[in-house]
């Protein structure tokens, strides 16, 4: 499973340099940037030596990366500002894991086991230890916004992101399922373009509304008088954290999570990628400043075992 773990290693190197560009520009602008640059190395790979816009599954991929791309990453950089990558990115990939397991039995009918009850369960646990505020509210920032805490819009704009993140891995892998079906193959860089087309569309939409200042400035989400705390505007200080952002996160790190959906299904792929949580901390310490809580590391410890205990199930039925 190198894919998925080269996954896990991009999205970590992805969501510091995310929470780092939204300190220099607001979470939509930097989003709809990051999937510009990106959209245009995938697109030099796909239509020169890979897919292209064809194939069986193409569809199935616009759709994919409409919920997980446009609808999930705009939701997960208003989520970045907010909680800080650890949280965010603990919230994504560990509940993604047992929601995209749940859509598969319910859609394309594979059961859930009691080992898959059970780390779902371990993950959930863990991400409430984690997220619950110390006496000191050093675990979520107590930031304030007009009409919502940013709190509760950066936790519900992070389960946003992770249900986007799980229903796009389960499209994904319904998109790969067409293609294989029709007698072809699609490479992971080929894929990502294919996703990435439609959340840059949805991405540019919500740019040209939001700048009309027509909508949500009652939520705090982007407007010129609130901002979460540490933005500078300082727009210039954020190419490069963009451009890293951009290769590491729509780039390579969807271009690997697609090629592991190749090889193996959400319930294995996303477990692993669900360790993310546990190699950003180092990252966040570093470039954050970040200091998380004993407690705060216990739970995101029990998420990462229940998204172990995930991948080894999946790994075990398998191998029989």
């Amino acid at each position: 499973m190198i894919p998925a773990f080269l996954t896990t290693l991009f999205f970590s190197v992805s969501g510091v340099t995310a929470t780092r560009t939204t300190r220099y520009l607001p979470g939509l602008e930097a989003n709809f940037w990051r999937l510009l640059l990106a959209t245009v190395m995938l697109a030099i790979y796909a239509h020169g030596w890979g897919a292209g816009v064809g194939g069986a599954g193409f569809g199935w991929f616009l759709v994919s990366g409409l919920v997980g791309f446009g609808v999930g990453d705009i939701a997960l950089y208003q989520a970045y500002p907010r909680l800080g990558s650890r949280l965010v990115i603990l919230i994504v990939h560990c509940v993604a894991s047992p929601l995209a397991a749940g859509i598969e039995w319910l859609w394309l009918g594979v059961p859930l086991t009691a080992g898959e009850m059970l780390a779902s369960s371990l993950i959930l646990m863990g991400v409430a230890a984690a997220l619950y505020p110390d006496r000191k509210g050093v675990a979520i920032p107590p930031v304030t916004s007009r009409g919502l805490s940013a709190r509760t819009v950066g936790l519900v704009c992070s389960l946003i992101a992770a249900t986007g993140q799980g229903v796009g891995a389960v499209l994904s892998r319904r998109a790969h399922e067409t293609a294989l079906e029709a007698g072809q193959s699609i490479d992971g860089i080929s894929a990502a373009y294919q996703r990435i087309l439609a959340g840059l569309a949805l991405s540019a939409l919500s740019v040209a509304w939001i700048r009309r200042r027509t909508l949500v400035r009652w939520l705090g989400l982007t407007t010129s008088e609130e901002v979460p705390d540490g933005f500078t505007g300082r727009r210039g200080k954020a190419v490069p954290w963009l451009v890293v952002n951009a290769i590491a996160g729509p780039a390579l790190g969807v271009s690997c999570f697609q090629w592991a959906l190749t090889q193996r299904g959400t319930g294995v792929v996303l477990p692993i990628v669900a360790l993310t949580p546990l190699t950003i901390i180092p990252l966040a310490m570093w470039l954050e400043g970040e200091r998380p809580s004993r407690r705060s590391l216990a739970g995101g410890a029990i998420a990462v075992a229940g998204a172990m205990i995930h991948a080894l199930t999946h790994i075990r039925v398998a191998g029989h």
